[in-house]
């Protein structure tokens, strides 16, 4: 028996998130700060490369290891999953995008920095919902996900904490939209 690499685009995310929270625990202390947290509304500086970096990058950094393994131990369950049905690139791109989007609107419409993968944890698990549907239906599972988890988001998001709720639900929209066009790898 051996060991595989199963999974490159979430094993590699897992793992340079890890490094970069170990890295900004030793070494580095100001390193999540300065390249993976997204500033909010009114911190946005444009002529500083590392603003525009963090549109994407705020979703390898995380506050402490509770929030990273939370963020992951839904990623590194759902994420290969994923990677197998739809492929290791188009997922790749997925993780991209989600995280542009929602570093892009935290910086247009909300005042605090927006740090971690939650956004891209949801996108997962909505993107899941999609993993085994026809092509013209709309999976049942789809519509109990959004009730459930993105329901949760949006009561939440109304209660006084420090979770970006807003986030997870855009997280979850893009992982609605690439459910429902993203087309499944060829095996072979």
């Amino acid at each position: 028996m051996r060991i595989k690499y199963n999974a490159p685009t979430i094993l590699t995310f897992t793992f340079i998130s890890a490094l970069v929270l170990i890295l900004s625990n030793t070494l580095l202390p100001s390193l999540t700060e300065l390249w993976f947290m997204v500033p909010g509304k009114g911190g946005f500086v444009p002529s500083r490369i590392r603003n525009w970096v963090t549109l994407v990058s705020h979703v390898i950094g995380h506050a402490n290891w509770t929030h990273l393994m939370a963020n992951f131990s839904l990623i590194l369950l759902i994420g290969p999953i994923l990677e197998d049905h739809y492929g290791s690139w188009p997922l790749f791109s997925m993780i991209l995008l989600t995280a542009l989007v929602t570093g892009t609107l935290n910086v247009l419409f909300f005042p605090h920095a927006l740090l971690g993968a939650s956004g891209v944890a949801f996108m997962m698990i909505l993107l899941a919902s999609f993993t085994n549907f026809e092509k013209g239906d709309i999976p049942l599972t789809f519509i109990l996900i959004v009730i459930l988890y993105l329901g949760r988001e949006v009561f939440n998001a109304f209660t006084a904490n420090t979770i970006s709720e807003f986030a997870h639900i855009i997280g979850g929209f893009c992982g609605s939209i690439f459910g429902f066009f993203k087309t499944v790898k060829k095996n072979g």
